[in-house]
């Protein structure tokens, strides 16, 4: 499996918010990555609605 084609600054700001070590995020399946991002961002839709 390749890495993922993003940009360093993007994989920095992705494992800063899933608290992931940078390697981690580069070789990450596609699908669990988006899969781990929808999760993040329905935490984050439920903390403003409370």
């Amino acid at each position: 499996m390749r890495p993922l084609q993003i940009s360093a600054e993007t994989a920095q700001k992705l494992a800063e918010s899933l608290n992931v070590p940078l390697e981690q995020v580069m070789h990450m399946p596609q699908h669990i990555l988006l899969a781990k991002l929808a999760e993040l961002n329905t935490n984050k839709d439920s903390e403003k609605k409370d």
